[in-house]
């Protein structure tokens, strides 16, 4: 069980994730744009960051950067369109753990969390 920030502007999308994780056990936090993000995972130190690319106010990207800067430990999947290929290495490169395109399966998220919550660095 790990405590899991789901970032994403849209309402439909976290319910979603959280429907997907909450049957696992996780403990399940969220947050609906990148400031709000650095902020909750300040204050509750996640295990790990589910985070949207594009968001208003303050993108995913920008809101990886602040985290890891934060905490260099950070763990974030970032959660990605089709067509924003070029984002995700963007994604990656401000230190993002890994990335799924959406839209997802279930397994496919399953399996994310689970190799990134496993991964030490």
């Amino acid at each position: 069980m790990a405590k899991i920030l789901i970032v994403d502007d849209a309402a439909f999308v976290r319910l979603n994730m959280k429907r997907m994780l909450a049957s696992a056990g996780h403990v399940l936090i969220e947050a609906d744009n990148g400031h709000h993000a650095v902020e909750t995972y300040k204050k509750q130190k996640p295990d790990l960051v589910m985070m949207d690319i594009t968001m208003p106010e303050l993108d995913g990207i920008s809101a990886v950067r602040e985290i890891r800067q934060f905490d260099p430990h950070a763990k974030v999947i970032m959660c990605s369109s089709m067509g924003q290929q070029n984002k995700i290495v963007d994604a990656i490169q401000a230190g993002a753990t890994d990335f799924i395109v959406k839209p997802y399966k279930e397994a496919q998220v399953m399996d994310a969390i689970n190799k990134a919550l496993m991964s030490s660095e």
